[in-house]
């Protein structure tokens, strides 16, 4: 017995278990014919037995422990839904590879030709490098490779995070105003942002702080940055006639961490921000036009109008997700001076405002979020999944003060105001592929001989993305 090799945990309990019953019968005297000797010595064997399987166990962890730290120090390279992922052996670099893309169909329906082009466009290829390093340390590169222009940097910047209530970024991104903007644009309800994103900043260069506090109950974002005109594509680097731009966010989910789940999903806060603008060279440093779902541009000012004075904004803004059900609503403020430079030399103050609201239902049941929908049962033909739908609906308004007409903008050519209804479907297949179908209205006021103005504008939207 001493040269038994016991292989498995089971079988040495359970040899363990009848050595004991047999001592114990011997014990209450049903076995008369060993001695106490022999008693003794059985009862010496199970000890040493049981020291063994103690021996045994030891040795099992420490290699599973072995095993694991050596798993540990061993760097690693993962593939999946979130993309290709890098870790060092010493944990102190990680790295991940995402992409996005999207393609998308516009069709327009119009009495009158407008100029809105009807066919297939990429409508955003973009493949993003992320990185920590020394745990502390954040990097993000987003470049853009759809449209028509040369491929450009969308996003680039270094985030120091020692702890989530207080960090620091620096680089290019958005600047943290308005609701919509701010979500990335693989979530958003419809295929283009509302009317009110027209009114706030695109992305810039500059730095903020910015934190979550209390488990993300309240966030707060504040910054300095390069000049920002209304929603434009152009990355203002520098302007020697323009003063920074100050920034702020606040934004709070009271009920976040509390048991009353329908309330964790409400979030309201404002944002806003504040720059002296120079006088420039051209309209462009106010916004080179606000753009309607079609992507068409409804309103400019007039070349000789400049920026000259301060500009500011503010929007207060709120969702609220529970279940399937979606919200987000938003008003933006832009109040900036302007002059115009030709003869007769004029300026004035002029207050732009817009607002929406837009919502979603998740069909087949999945729980809605700022952060997108995950089907509970991805399309698979042969298990019989079919993925997550969802209704959408959004209604938007743009208001240009009526100051600006007609020293500072045609309102031949130009609306002043612009009102629109969308309504969608969103197929969500699995975790990264979604498939769009919806529909935009938009009707104007003034610009009666404006190509895109003169009539209201109706196009139907798809798309096709892969985000991983």
């Amino acid at each position: 017995m001493k040269n038994l090799k016991i292989k498995s945990k089971p079988l040495l309990l359970i040899v363990l278990a009848g050595a004991q019953l047999a001592c114990a019968s011997i014990l209450k005297g049903q076995t008369t014919t060993n001695s106490q000797e022999d008693i003794q010595a059985l009862q010496l064997e199970i000890q040493q037995m049981q020291q063994k399987v103690n021996v045994l166990e030891r040795q099992q962890q420490e290699a599973q422990q072995a095993q694991a730290n050596a798993i540990q120090a061993s760097p690693r390279l993962t593939v999946g839904t979130d993309g290709v992922n890098f870790i060092s052996a010493n944990s102190n670099f990680v790295a991940s590879l995402h992409a996005w893309v999207q393609v998308d169909s516009r069709t327009f329906f119009e009495d009158i030709k407008a100029p809105g082009t009807d066919g297939f466009l990429i409508r955003r290829a973009r493949p993003i490098f992320q990185a920590t390093v020394f745990h502390n340390f954040d990097f993000m590169l987003m470049p853009e490779f759809a449209g028509s222009g040369a491929p450009q940097i969308l996003d680039t910047y270094i985030n120091y995070h020692p702890i989530p209530e207080l960090q620091f970024q620096t680089g290019k991104f958005k600047p943290p105003v308005g609701l919509e903007n701010l979500e990335p644009d693989i979530y958003t309800f419809l295929n283009e942002r509302s009317l009110a994103t027209d009114l706030v900043p695109y992305r810039s260069i500059g730095a903020e702080l910015h934190g979550d506090l209390f488990g993300g109950v309240f966030s707060y974002a504040g910054g300095v940055f390069n000049a920002l005109p209304d929603y434009t594509t152009t990355t203002i680097n520098s302007d020697p006639d323009n003063d920074l731009a100050f920034v702020g966010r606040l934004f709070t989910m009271p009920f976040k961490e509390t048991s009353l789940s329908p309330l964790q999903g409400l979030g309201f806060g404002v944002s806003g921000s504040y720059e002296r603008d120079g006088t420039n060279a051209a309209a462009a440093g106010l916004t080179p036009g606000y753009t309607t779902d079609g992507q068409e541009k409804f309103f400019t000012y007039a070349t000789s109008t400049v920026p000259h004075g301060p500009h500011w904004r503010i929007s207060p803004q709120g969702y609220y997700y529970y279940g399937p059900l979606g919200i987000m609503a938003e008003y933006v403020v832009s109040d900036q001076d302007v002059k115009k430079i030709t003869a007769p030399v004029a300026t004035a103050d002029l207050k732009n405002t817009a607002w929406e609201v837009q919502g979603g239902w998740v069909l087949t049941g999945e729980n809605d979020s700022y952060m997108g929908v995950t089907p509970r049962h991805p399309f698979s033909i042969h298990d019989g999944g079919w993925g997550a739908w969802q209704v959408v609906g959004r209604y938007e308004e743009l208001h240009v003060d009526s100051g600006a007409f007609p020293e500072y903008a045609s309102l031949a050519t130009s609306a002043s105001d612009a009102h629109a209804w969308a309504a969608g479907v969103n197929w969500y297949l699995n975790n990264n592929l979604r498939a769009n179908l919806s529909f935009s209205h938009t009707i104007f006021t003034g610009g009666t001989t404006g190509a895109v103005t003169k009539q209201a504008e109706n196009v139907f939207f798809t798309r096709m993305q892969l985000a991983f």
